[in-house]
């Protein structure tokens, strides 16, 4: 058997810090541009050359966060009637080569930097290929799509109330987190019932008799409501998770953010 090792052309750099941040398409990252930096001294110039005419490109990346593969997957909305699926027939990113595959768009070419538009890739991806994306031989709309066309429901609205979007605006003001488009792409697969959807997957907490939920970011809290018959989710506020002990003066303070949360729990009640 012959063996390859791959050396990575550069690294992605984004707005994906964790694995949860990361949308499961990147067409729904959509308003979160990234850049692919190429490493220098390899003639990778000359092999941009021609590239800046193509709107979408392929890029070739490692999952390089994940350890080990599963032969099976829980998809984000299995398919009626099934629990898991097949690895080769899913997008999961645990497989027995970790190599991924990401259609984004191309926003310009500066030098050996990329800046690119709906990349699903977490920042500090290393990036092993890049190719056009050529609509005549890549797309197949008719296609079919196996599971995927029996998975129940459509996108849901996702709706913000007054209150969240004070908190939201404040906190993206004091940090580089953006709780809103996070919950946007948790939270448009709807599908809230525990019959359906493993919840746990996306650190979510349901009511399903009070229609209420609570979605975990980092060390914040998004509560929301939905809705089954209009298939609407509705943001409502922002909560810390962190306990008042855990805020005391002087407590541990493993991720750096208790300060910002101190802050946070001074603001005008926004119903907190």
């Amino acid at each position: 058997m012959h063996f390859m090792q791959f050396t990575p052309i550069g690294t992605f750099y984004g707005d994906a810090v964790y694995k949860y941040d990361a949308p499961r398409q990147g067409r729904l990252f959509a308003g979160h541009p990234g850049r692919i930096e190429l490493n220098a001294g390899q003639n990778f110039e000359m092999a941009l050359r021609d590239l800046e005419g193509f709107e979408r490109i392929w890029v070739i990346f490692q999952f390089h966060e994940n350890e080990g593969w599963r032969p099976t997957t829980r998809p984000p909305v299995p398919p009626k009637g099934k629990d898991r699926v097949g690895t080769f027939a899913s997008r999961s990113p645990y497989r027995p080569n970790p190599i991924g595959l990401s259609c984004v768009r191309l926003l310009k070419i500066d030098g050996l930097t990329l800046y690119v538009d709906e990349a699903d890739l977490l920042n500090g991806t290393p990036v092993l290929d890049i190719k056009p994306y050529i609509p005549m031989a890549d797309a197949f709309p008719d296609a079919k799509a196996g599971w995927v066309e029996e998975q129940e429901g459509d996108l849901w609205t996702v709706l913000a109330d007054a209150p969240f979007d004070a908190q939201n605006r404040w906190i993206a003001e004091h940090s580089d987190f953006d709780l809103e488009s996070f919950a946007r792409v948790q939270l448009s697969r709807g599908n809230f019932s525990k019959g359906v959807f493993d919840s746990t997957r996306r650190r979510l907490t349901v009511d399903e008799s009070a229609h209420t939920g609570v979605l975990a970011y980092r060390t914040f809290r998004i509560h929301f409501t939905y809705d089954d018959t209009t298939c609407v989710v509705c943001l409502q506020r922002v909560s810390s998770g962190y306990t008042a002990e855990e805020l005391q003066e002087g407590a541990e303070d493993k991720y750096g953010d208790k300060q910002l949360h101190r802050d946070f729990i001074k603001l005008p009640d926004f119903r907190r």
